[in-house]
């Protein structure tokens, strides 16, 4: 470039006032301010078909849940599963809806740790997004930008990584990045499955739920979300993760393992999924003698359908008519003051170096 082409490219400022700013039609620049996003999975807006239908239409059509050939999986998804689908979680979800809030327990939960937390950290702002559903990591994420907030600690309410939950969260927060000139800069929280902390916190609630009842359990059942066996063996450490999880929290339980089991929940499809199969193990709990039972759902930050419907009155009935007497599951450790602790530690450690 000349010296002549350099100088037609500055442009000088007009003489100003100090009432003037330049130029004038500038938005304020904000900037230099800490914000903490709890993320979850997400949940329905509502019980009406259409609300569930287009929940489970973004969290199916996400190709780090479904691994599945794209053209097949979309005309089973359209045609088939979100023809016939929405009706039946619609049933789920009724039964553990709070109708006062006419929300999710998911989305109550979530929002209020955010709120919990906030409280806690003077000049840090903690926020909460849905991984599906709203509200959603993108609009999260650029009002947070747009509010001066340039450094943003992501953290994942997974404690065990798995592509389809932990990965899938990544990918939402580095689209909306690619879409800003000025980006913030991110954390994202690791894994804590295994952290000190957060089995202590489960030990607690463990040790508390239990005093709770009038009743000495036979045996302890650490229940997990399923994965397909596929992904397991593609490499996903979930698998890994949530058997370390268990053995440190029986450790810090002080229990044997003749009184203590693992096993995933939720699976759905032909394809085989990570085992021992939850249905199937609290049956043959019941039939070989075990009468009272507790369990304990680690990999849920918050109560949900999967353990308010699906563990508390489902896995209860079938252990019931299989010959058990007493049923009951710890509550997740929600907004707990047990949890809001475990996650104050969990966002002071992301914070460190930003201060």
């Amino acid at each position: 470039m000349t010296p002549k082409n350099v100088a037609s490219a500055v442009v000088e400022a007009p003489m100003m006032n100090d009432k003037e700013h330049w130029p004038p039609e500038h938005p304020q620049v904000n900037y230099g301010r800490r914000a903490v996003l709890l993320v979850n999975l997400g949940t329905p807006d509502g019980l009406d078909f259409w609300s569930i239908r287009r929940y489970l239409k973004e969290f199916l059509s996400d190709r780090r849940v479904i691994e599945a050939n794209p053209v097949i999986w979309s005309l089973v998804l359209n045609l088939i599963i979100l023809t016939f689908r929405p009706k039946k979680a619609g049933h789920a979800y009724a039964q553990i809806w709070r109708k006062e809030e006419n929300e999710s327990p998911l989305r109550y939960f979530t929002r209020e740790q955010a709120r919990k937390l906030d409280e806690r950290f003077p000049g840090v702002k903690i926020e909460w997004a849905m991984r599906y559903g709203q509200p959603s990591i993108k609009e999260k994420i650029n009002e947070l930008k747009a509010q001066g907030f340039d450094r943003i600690a992501v953290i994942p309410l997974y404690p065990q990584y798995s592509a389809t939950t932990t990965a899938t969260v990544n990918d939402e927060v580095f689209r909306v990045l690619m879409k800003m000139r000025w980006q913030p800069t991110v954390r994202i929280a690791a894994p804590y499955f295994d952290h000190p902390v957060f089995i202590e916190a489960l030990a607690k609630l463990l040790k508390s739920h239990i005093a709770s009842l009038d009743w000495e359990p036979d045996m302890v059942v650490n229940s997990f979300h399923g994965l397909p066996q596929e992904y397991f063996d593609k490499g996903d450490p979930y698998h890994c993760h949530c058997h370390k999880n268990s053995r440190l929290l029986r450790e810090a339980m002080g229990m044997d393992a003749d009184h203590w089991r693992l096993a995933f929940q939720s699976r759905f499809g032909p394809k085989a999924w990570l085992q021992p199969y939850m249905d199937k193990t609290v049956v043959e709990l019941a039939q070989q003698g075990v009468k009272k039972l507790v369990v304990i759902t680690p990999g849920f930050a918050s109560d949900c359908v999967e353990t308010l419907e699906e563990i508390a009155i489902g896995v209860k009935e079938m252990f019931i008519e299989a010959g058990g007497t007493h049923f009951s599951v710890v509550p997740c450790l929600n907004d707990s003051d047990i949890g809001v602790d475990m996650l104050q530690a969990l966002v002071e450690q992301e914070l460190q170096g930003w201060d």
